[in-house]
């Protein structure tokens, strides 16, 4: 079949790279415009406009949805990978087979713009993929296959992106397979629930909170936005920890004890293992710790 991909981030990679060693034709990739990035602020295209670029496959890099017109009525299908546009059915309808999407969840679960960060937010232990046929509403078309994944406790969601994105290429090749034999997807079936887009402040920490929610939420939201907090007035990011019973006492105060830095919370503590404080590198907690000459009694948030 000839196949456009509409995707943006890393994730999409794997797949990509499935499709290029596949019978199928990679005719077109479609991607989010060159975004200023960096300190510079300099335009600076995605990763998938990269990857385009480096195998010399045409790309698109549409600012409105109508400059699709034209280019993808000869594609047998589109597939999509965290493109981040919702289009419309006019343009769903337009190649032969029309659009399919590659989602980082179980649907109907955590329909939305962060699956896998929600998953962790919320504690899941089990997750996985949905190949689906795109319709006018968000992640509620019929579903091709699926595939599930166990989540491990010490997953951050770039990890948990990692093994997903893995699981692309052969869902996506039994997606396609059933194109091909004209099996129709079934509708989606189960309790859903939605994943919206990750704000900076609900990934702040609140240290009054059980220790187990405030690991998830580390988690979650490492690296985008980054688990954050305040330390002597400044932002301060916690990237790794560990749940512990080392410490007991006040939500937020710190202690470091050998070579190990707690922090105490609304049910045990956390040992913190990697931050970034104001300003710098992200560093081991002991070496921040030892830097910043801590005094006993202070307090997080």
């Amino acid at each position: 079949m000839r196949i456009g991909v509409a995707a943006t981030p890393d994730v999409a990679i794997p797949t990509l790279n499935w499709l290029l060693q596949s019978e199928h034709e990679v005719a077109l990739i479609i991607t989010q415009p060159d975004r200023p990035a960096g300190r510079g602020r300099l335009l600076q295209q995605s990763v998938v406009g990269q990857w385009a670029e480096s195998h010399h496959i045409p790309v698109l890099k549409p600012e409105k949805s109508g400059e699709l017109i034209g280019k993808i009525e000869g594609l047998d299908l589109v597939l999509t990978i965290g493109y981040g546009v919702l289009l419309p059915e006019a343009i769903l309808a337009l190649p032969k087979h029309g659009f399919l999407n590659l989602h980082f969840s179980l649907l109907p679960a955590y329909r939305g713009a962060a699956p896998a960060q929600r998953a962790l937010h919320n504690g899941e232990t089990v997750t996985g993929v949905s190949v689906f046929q795109l319709d006018k509403g968000m992640d509620t078309g019929p579903i091709f296959t699926q595939e599930s994944i166990h989540i491990e406790s010490s997953w951050r969601s770039f990890e948990l992106l990692e093994h997903l994105a893995a699981l692309g290429p052969e869902v996506v090749k039994r997606s396609f397979g059933m194109i091909e034999s004209g099996q129709p997807p079934h509708e989606q079936v189960g309790v859903s629930s939605i994943a919206p887009k990750i704000s900076k402040a609900e990934a702040k920490i609140d240290f009054r909170l059980d220790t187990k929610q405030i690991s998830n939420t580390i988690r979650a939201f490492t690296y985008e936005p980054g688990a954050w907090t305040i330390w002597r007035d400044e932002p301060f990011k916690v990237c790794a920890a560990e749940i512990s019973d080392a410490v007991v006492g006040k939500p937020g105060e710190v202690f470091v004890i050998e070579k190990s830095v707690y922090v105490a919370t609304g049910s045990a503590s956390l040992e913190l293992l990697r931050v970034i404080p104001a300003g710098k590198k992200e560093m081991d907690a002991i070496d921040w710790a030892r830097g910043a000459r801590l005094t006993g009694g202070e307090f997080f948030g």
